[in-house]
């Protein structure tokens, strides 16, 4: 039963990492290979905020996702001025180039050898120690994200996405700030990611730059792909 709880626990993890790719890749058309660094910047500014400031869980999840979300937009601000294999090229460049940060910045992220003994989550009084206790969070964020998401895409804002996706320059016709929306759908995807880097750094309690390679933002990019572009519950299943 443990173990069963622990895939579980690491299916909703790529869960919010699949439904947060989908809203950029599926909806807004962004084909993006840089989920894994917003990943990796969740979980090692999460690890950082546990060990340095002993900060709580929730207080940690708010705050990273502010943070990542800034990347995120700061990305979309160059990146959005080319478009199709350019676009992908940009986000991949993002992508080796945190990673690289992650693995050589060692007086901070501990290089290659990674940051060893984050604390498990702590939720008021109620530690997370089991695999059980993580897989409830884990799941209550993952469906709570996911109903954030479908309730953006169901929006006007969510509409214009699809717009965006379909033709950029009609949109932009209709008086519709495109390069508005292209950022804040960045930032908002980003934040959700890092979310999942949350998670991952206080059940694992140990990361290091392997786990967020472009290997792992092909794999991300391939629950989308496999589940359906575009699709509220095909990258979700």
């Amino acid at each position: 039963m443990d173990y069963i709880c622990h895939i579980l626990v690491l299916i909703t993890i790529y869960m919010v990492l699949g439904v947060s790719l989908n809203l950029v890749a599926g909806y807004a058309g962004f084909l993006s290979l840089a989920h894994a660094a917003f990943y990796g910047i969740g979980a090692y500014l999460a690890a950082l905020m546990a060990i340095h400031l002993h900060a709580p869980f929730l207080v940690s999840l708010f705050c990273v996702a502010g943070v990542t979300g800034i990347f995120g937009g700061f990305l979309a601000l160059p990146a959005l001025r080319v478009r199709g294999d350019y676009f992908v090229i940009t986000t991949f460049a993002f992508q080796v180039i945190v990673v690289s940060v992650l693995a050589n910045w060692t007086s901070v992220t501990g290089g290659a050898m990674g940051l060893a003994g984050i604390p498990p989550a702590r939720i008021f009084d109620w530690t997370l120690r089991t695999n059980a206790d993580y897989l409830i969070v884990a799941a209550s964020l993952a469906f709570a994200l996911w109903w954030l998401v479908r309730t953006i895409v169901r929006s006007p804002f969510g509409r214009v996405l699809k717009s965006i996706r379909e033709d950029d320059a009609l949109v932009a016709l209709t008086g519709k700030d495109v390069r508005f929306y292209k950022v804040l759908v960045f930032v908002i995807g980003s934040s959700v990611a890092s979310v999942a880097g949350v998670l991952y750094v206080h059940y694992i309690t140990f990361i290091d730059p392997s786990n967020f390679t472009v290997m792992e933002s092909i794999f991300i990019l391939s629950i989308v792909i496999l589940g359906g572009a575009g699709n509220l519950w095909g990258p979700l299943l």
